[in-house]
């Protein structure tokens, strides 16, 4: 991923030293397994060890690379250099290059969504916090783009943090699902290294030993991994077209903290637009992008071929980079974001009382009108506030047809804001508990 969309602490696992660093150890676990069990010689495992503080030079992989065509072969070689040939003869025993690949692969993908966590984590307290700030903060709720019924700004920070709490959870599964190692073999049957090593490798790596691997660790855990992704990366653009929407000139209920000296516009001063979740609808797209290449990586051609890797050597790094900056800035936009509740009062205000139609409605149908009839007068009284500015209210108190079922008082009351409140708490004790 590029530098402008980009955290260090992500950018670092998948840098190629770490990934050399993982191969590295790996391969050591690996030697100390075998001469656990007699395959090698101890003092040939201990000395694989003597590479623990190498600093592994990717030029010279490269360079190796080069003329063998073969990455998992250049870095062997390498190590060869390193520790000398006759320690490095037993180096790779019984393995085969998907061992290394798909093993390192999967700690990557852990160490990464380890760093997405802690994003979400921070996210999730930003909106934690916002909604009980404007809890009782009234907006208008909208169907359609169009005036509904009264909401609060809370209930909007609320279902958000209900939403991202579930992504967060189907993370933590996701993690779980790709936390396997494999290190069985060519075509997977351990022929030629015991499972014993496979389980001392995943042991010391924090992973879990792949069932049945045949060549490869199964492609259905990544496709389900980056598909997570995906739906967090939808959740992220919802709370961000939200914003964008908020921000617009005609609503400006909140809009993005504007710092000083920031500017707009290279061609009008006055500008100031929602550029970081517009950014955010974008980056959330590029996440969305691996999901349907990592479903078509399950089908493979029988026990193994590489038509997966080139698809997660991009996937894999740009995929988890992009998200994990977009989940801080998400968080940061929400902790700064700019509220302003006069303007959501305006514009609940701006059709003078029509958004409380459906308890007027409701109050003639329980005095004893039709549905079809209530419905006919409600919406007769609502097309003039529409079509030509009027007072709901004053229209209602007019029409003779309303008074003959409600009384004045009766209908004041229905204009009461206070009656769409009633059960915030409730909602919120749900989606944060007691608080």
């Amino acid at each position: 991923m590029i530098p402008r969309y980009s955290r260090p602490d992500m950018t670092a696992i998948w840098e190629p030293a770490t990934k050399f660093r993982i191969w590295y150890e790996i391969e050591a676990h690996a030697c100390d397994a075998q001469a656990a069990i007699g395959v090698i010689p101890a003092e040939n495992a201990a000395a694989v060890w003597k590479a623990k503080d190498a600093t592994f030079d990717v030029a010279r992989i490269d360079e190796i690379e080069a003329v063998t065509k073969h990455d998992v072969i250049a870095f062997l070689t390498h190590l060869a250099e390193i520790i000398g040939q006759d320690t490095a003869r037993f180096v790779h025993q019984g393995m085969t290059s998907s061992d290394v690949l798909d093993t390192t692969f999967n700690i990557q993908l852990v160490r990464a969504t380890d760093l997405l966590l802690a994003g979400m984590d921070r996210l999730l307290a930003a909106l934690k916090t916002r909604a009980l700030e404007h809890k009782d903060t009234v907006r208008i709720g909208r169907s359609h783009g169009i005036h509904a019924e009264p909401t609060t700004m809370g209930l909007t920070f609320a279902r958000f943090y209900a939403e991202m709490d579930r992504g967060r959870a189907r993370l933590v599964n996701a993690r779980a699902e790709i936390a396997t190692g494999a290190i069985s073999g060519a075509v997977g049957t351990f022929a030629n290294i015991d499972p014993s090593v496979e389980d001392h490798v995943c042991a010391q790596l924090g992973l879990t030993p792949e069932p049945i691997s045949t060549q490869v660790i199964p492609r259905d855990r990544h496709a389900m991994f980056f598909a997570t992704l995906g739906v967090i990366a939808s959740s992220i653009e919802n709370i961000a077209i939200e914003i964008r929407h908020m921000q617009r000139t005609e609503v400006l209920e909140a809009e993005e903290f504007f710092s000083a000296g920031q500017k707009g516009s290279s061609a009008m001063p006055h500008k100031r637009n929602p550029v970081l979740t517009e950014n955010l609808t974008g980056l959330a797209r590029l996440v969305r992008m691996s999901v349907i290449p990592a479903m078509e990586n399950v089908a493979l051609w029988h026990e193994r071929d590489i038509s997966h890797s080139s698809v997660e050597r991009a996937i894999g790094p740009d995929t988890t980079i992009t998200l994990d900056f977009a989940l801080h800035r998400l968080a940061g936009v929400v902790e700064k974001l700019v509220i302003y509740p006069a303007n959501m009062m305006a514009n609940m205000n701006k059709f003078r009382g029509l958004v409380m139609s459906q308890r007027v409605l409701l109050a003639l149908t329980q005095a004893g009108v039709n549905r079809e009839d209530a419905y006919r007068l409600v919406q007769r009284n609502a097309m003039r506030v529409w079509e030509q500015g009027a007072d709901f209210k004053t229209e209602l108190l007019a029409d003779k047809e309303v008074l003959a079922a409600l009384t004045p008082a009766e209908i004041e009351e229905k204009f009461d804001l206070g009656y769409h409140l009633k059960h915030v708490d409730t909602i919120f004790a749900r989606v944060f508990g007691a608080q």
